[in-house]
């Protein structure tokens, strides 16, 4: 008996550290974007998507975009149809909707929304762990890709010379095929939620 309590208590331990799971439909969510507008997951349904967490105090996700090239990922995947959504999960560099629109503007974001996750409820649900870390989801809602952006763990690197997972997975998800890098380790800092 008790083996079997402690054998549960593990797998519920498992269950609620990996929120998401690769080829498993990813959590649906329903929150607020910094223009007030609400955003479902759900609402996509029969694009691609790529969810990112993002704080630019981070200087790993900061080099993604001071060298332009996320911002050039973003336009050059929008310009396919994918749907690219920037969440900003609650710590101590969360940007209030009014500071996000200004840094959405200086950076020249191109992303389909920036959502406002100020409760952390996304960041917690897809187990967010550090800025960046990158989630791709098929058509079909199936999670296929999660971890980091790039081969390159190096807050001053030049993304351009490195391999994009983001990209390698959605080109496979576009060709029909397997992602065959389907789950890396997330590098970058540490989220840090006010809960």
């Amino acid at each position: 008996m008790k083996k079997t309590l402690i054998l549960l208590a593990a797998m519920a331990v498992a269950i609620t550290v990996r929120a998401v799971e690769i080829g498993k439909p990813a959590p649906d969510f329903s929150a607020t974007d910094i223009n007030g507008k609400t955003i479902k997951l759900s609402d996509y349904k029969g694009k691609i998507v790529v969810i990112e967490s993002y704080n630019s105090d981070c200087p790993f996700c900061n080099n993604q975009y001071k060298t332009g090239a996320m911002q050039k990922l973003q336009a050059d995947l929008a310009a396919k149809g994918v749907v690219w959504l920037i969440v900003n999960p609650n710590n101590p560099s969360h940007r209030t909707p009014a500071q996000a629109k200004q840094e959405w503007a200086d950076k020249k974001i191109v992303a389909t929304a920036w959502i406002d996750d100020s409760s952390g409820a996304v960041g917690h649900l897809y187990n967010m762990k550090t800025t960046p870390d990158m989630y791709v989801i098929n058509k079909d809602g199936i999670l296929v890709y999660e971890g980091a952006i790039d081969n390159e763990p190096d807050p001053v690197h030049d993304p351009s010379k490195a391999k994009n997972y983001v990209t390698a997975a959605i080109d496979a998800v576009m060709a029909g095929e397997p992602v065959t890098v389907s789950e890396t380790k997330p590098y970058g800092c540490s989220v840090k939620y006010a809960d």
